[in-house]
């Protein structure tokens, strides 16, 4: 050998002693921080022994202290050998090393053991007694057959030592518990699980022994859709017999081993946040994510003790589990059924709100939620969650959601051409979600999850988050963990808000783009910073038409401008409450039914699109835009759709499920249809493939939902077909012309919105339209007093009196003519941050408004019958906008 290579020898002995030397230092460390998990331990260098006597010592020093046990060669515990053991690399220079200082075994991976092997020596029966054992004896993984014979063993003597070891050294090794409770082949289940996984009716079970192994194996129709599950889950643990297992742990009086457990997750998290930060485990070990699997299982996860440590830093090593694994493990929850999905999200709430609770007092001195790993790390748990709940819900057909996905981009070139060049070269486009995208599925797509939406919302969490902070993480586009991108937990209000700021961003961009310096520098005029129309109160219609479409025409972008409102011949600067008041009455006209363009159904109070409307697809595009801009302003509107018009704009199409929003007495009578098994079905019905519809003039038209549709009979085998195509025309097809119009010219407006992606089509419902619980104890307690009034003023308490015996009728005038709308808001009337005023002394003049700010100019009225006179008197006659 020359020098070179010898040199080369040296070099790389000096090398592995230095890892060896880390590996060391880190196993001291272990030692003094977790401790070995063995309570009878009497090394006073030991966090688990009662002699310890740093206990008090923070990090810093336990990391000197655990320099100076490598100098001096201070044993380790048993519990930290076995911890050791996996750490080390398989390196014969690094292994030789560490056999001069420690004797713990150098292989880090285990051997793929058949399932059908013991843990134990081949020459150790299971049960033999722990005295019996060889001194090197070591429970790689655990079984729920293992288990129990360790459980049955320490019972017997008395003696929880042992179970407290290997409890320890599994749960804190990724290799050993990623090895654990692995599915059998030819296990056999018993009836009322196989039962479980198929039909009732399924009931024969057929019992047969295993000729290799003697096990019991049965075979039925449930146990081919067992094995198919399991096959399809891609995942090894056997899921009933690890619950079982833990079921036989929790019975155990005491729970000795929970402080061993505690200790091992610990160690376990941040060894497991290692390798997926520094290395690709999920590569090396197809089965890693059975240790999320397992842990989450855990029925003590919810105890105090859990969730002061152990809990939300085994969340925290979700943050670095790459998307392959996240999806697996979304596939493998949404498998699992609602109860029990519903538990680990109930698990995770709970571990959010009491980390909320605890360090309640930190979140108003500057520091942020979005900052605070133990409640950002639950949080990204449950999305996948929230994906494994849609996944594994009731969702649209594929062939319905390819249609769809036609209709759209279909949509989005109608006003990709409608811009005619004016896209700003800024627009940003709302990014799907990883995950989501991996899976194929989204909250639009499904129709009903495994787990309620409302169950993954945290009112708590809603009440500390700052919104305009997350805003501000999530449009940085770092590493800042943002809200908004897990909004399944934010309330309406919360994403709401959210959206609020988004829309006045591009508001701002749009005041300052590029396209709108052009277009000021062609026509020779100043830019206009906002959407400005100017309308006439008699002819508010035809004014407002003919102002959105020229802007829709000229320059699209200008839409995303905020809007700002002119009556012609009225005084008042728009602050807002003049849009809400121009909102408002062009809604009321446009949608009465003597217009035309929509019809109004009696029974539901509803409006609908008429398909036979003689007025043309731009205006339609206009109603769309008025919409549109509604919502962009954050301004309610007393709009009475069906809510599948809100599928709908989400790029859906309406569905049998639809229907009975639309008409429900129809809906009854094709379900009834559906329902009717007898024989004589065609003589009862006397139904062809060919529909009677009215016109708004009352002519009866007729429609052939097939080709010769009006020679097919409707009979037993084909009224599944007919049901289909009957509420996809009255929903889809008989008003496709008017509708995508609409939708073309409400998507010129929030197209780069947010909206689609945080809000579900009933929430955008709630935006549009606002809640309908006018709930005014929540609005007393919201107010605010000034000009000289307080809570305890005469004034103000006769005020409130008198409110509260109000009609609903009056109420919404009240709130008409105290904020320019009679919608509530997003969030409930404690929102509107209602300001009552006093306006001088007692008079005869009556209260009056500024809308625009929500505030209240009362005098100070001597009686509360007069007050009532003067307010009765306010709300009924005012109308538009004058001087005070």
């Amino acid at each position: 050998m020359n020098s070179n290579g010898k040199q080369d020898t040296e070099s790389g002995a000096e090398a592995a002693r230095k890892r060896a030397a880390a590996k060391m230092i880190e196993a001291y460390f272990m030692q003094l921080t977790v401790g070995c998990g063995q309570p009878e331990c009497n090394n006073e260098m030991c966090a688990s022994s009662s002699q310890f006597c740093l206990r008090d010592k923070d990090k810093n020093t336990l990391a000197v202290h655990a320099l100076n046990l490598l100098k001096t060669k201070a044993p380790l515990c048993e519990g930290q050998k076995c911890k050791m053991a996996k750490t080390l690399e398989d390196d014969d220079h690094t292994n030789a090393v560490i056999a001069r200082t420690s004797p713990v075994a150098s292989s880090s991976k285990f051997p793929d053991v058949p399932f059908n092997q013991t843990l134990f020596p081949s020459n150790m029966p299971i049960g033999t007694p722990a005295k019996e054992q060889s001194p090197t004896a070591e429970v790689k993984f655990l079984t729920e057959e293992i288990l129990e014979e360790i459980i049955s063993s320490c019972e017997a003597k008395n003696d929880w030592s042992n179970l407290i070891k290997i409890i320890g050294s599994v749960f804190s090794n990724p290799d050993s518990l990623s090895m654990s409770f692995r599915k059998k082949p030819g296990l056999g289940l018993s009836k009322e699980e196989l039962r479980s996984m198929g039909n009732d009716d399924d009931k024969d079970v057929d019992e047969k022994e295993d000729e290799e192994s003697g096990e019991t194996i049965q075979s039925s129709n449930q146990e081919i859709r067992y094995r198919n599950y399991l096959l399809t889950e891609e995942i090894s643990v056997d899921v009933p017999s690890l619950k079982r297992a833990y079921t036989a742990l929790s019975e155990i009086q005491g729970h000795p081993f929970q402080n061993a457990l505690i200790n091992a997750l610990q160690a376990l998290s941040r060894t497991v946040n290692i390798e997926l930060k520094y290395e690709k485990p999920l590569e090396q070990n197809p089965n890693y994510v059975n240790i999320f699997i397992i842990v989450m299982e855990i029925p003590f996860l919810q105890s105090p003790e859990y969730i002061e440590n152990a809990f939300p830093e085994f969340c925290k090593a979700f943050t670095n589990l790459p998307m392959e694994g996240r999806v697996k493990l979304a596939k493998v929850w949404s498998k699992f059924g609602v109860d029990h999905v519903s538990e680990l999200v109930q698990s995770l709430q709970q571990l959010i709100t009491v980390k909320l609770i605890d360090n309640e007092t930190r979140w108003s001195h500057g520091y942020f939620i979005n900052d605070e790993e133990h409640i950002t790390g639950p949080t990204r748990v449950m999305k996948i969650l929230y994906y494994a709940s849609l996944y594994g819900g009731k969702r649209e057909q594929p062939e319905v959601m390819d249609t769809e996905s036609e209709s759209v981009e279909m949509v989005q070139e109608m006003i990709g051409a409608a811009a005619m060049g004016f896209e700003s070269k800024e627009s940003r486009q709302q990014k799907e979600d990883p995950l989501g995208k991996e899976l194929g599925v989204s909250h639009l797509d499904c129709k009903e999850p495994l787990v309620p939406y409302e169950d993954f919302v945290n009112e708590t969490l809603n009440e500390y988050i700052h919104i305009e902070t997350d805003y501000k993480y999530n449009i940085e586009n770092n590493s800042k963990f943002s809200f908004v991108d897990h909004h399944f937990i934010l309330t309406t209000a919360s994403k709401h808000t959210s959206m609020y700021l988004d829309n006045r961003v591009r508001m701002f961009e749009q005041r300052i783009s590029m396209a709108a310096m052009l277009q000021s520098l062609i026509h020779r005029i100043p830019p206009m910073p906002f959407l400005r129309i100017r309308v006439r109160r008699d002819h508010i219609i035809d004014d407002s038409l003919v102002a959105l479409e020229m802007v829709a025409t000229e320059n699209p972008q200008d839409l995303k401008k905020q809007l700002f409102v002119e009556f012609d011949g009225e005084q008042g600067l728009d602050e807002g409450g003049v849009s809400k008041e121009f909102f408002q009455l062009i809604v009321d006209e446009i949608f009465n039914p003597d217009f035309g363009m929509f019809t109004y159904n009696e029974s539901t109070k509803l409006v609908w699109f008429n398909p036979t409307s003689f007025e043309n697809d731009g205006q339609f595009t206009l109603i769309g835009i008025v919409l549109g801009l509604a919502i962009y302003n954050s301004t309610i509107v007393d709009v009475h759709f069906p809510s599948v018009v809100y599928r709908k704009l989400m790029g859906k199409k309406g569905v049998l499920d639809d229907l009975p929003g639309y008409d429900p007495v129809l809906s009854q009578s094709l379900q009834q249809m559906l329902q009717y098994t007898e024989p004589d079905f065609e003589d009862v019905f006397l139904h062809t493939f060919c529909i009677s519809y009215m016109d708004v003039f009352g002519n009866t038209l007729t429609h052939e939902l097939k080709e010769n549709g009006s020679q097919i009979p409707v009979t037993q085998q084909n009224k599944q077909d007919f049901v289909r195509l009957y509420a996809d025309f009255l929903l889809n097809k008989s008003i496709n012309k008017q509708f995508r119009a609409f939708k073309k010219g409400f998507d010129m407006v929030i197209n780069e919105s947010p909206l689609k992606t945080l809000f579900r089509p009933s929430e955008i419902e709630l935006l549009i339209c606002g809640s309908k619980n006018l709930d005014f104890i929540e609005l007393e307690k919201a107010t605010e007093y000034d000009g000289g009034f307080d809570i305890n003023s005469r004034t103000i308490r006769n005020f409130w009196n008198v409110v509260h015996s109000f009609t609903e009728e009056q109420k919404r005038k009240l709130l008409q003519f105290t904020t320019g709308t009679d919608r509530v808001p997003v969030g409930g009337l404690a929102k509107l941050k209602l300001i009552i005023a006093r306006n001088g002394p007692d008079s005869d003049r009556l209260p009056t408004a500024h809308t625009c700010f929500n505030v209240l100019l009362l005098p100070d009225y001597e009686t509360k019958e007069k007050l009532e006179e003067r307010l009765l008197k306010a709300i009924n006659y005012s109308k538009g906008f004058g001087m005070l």
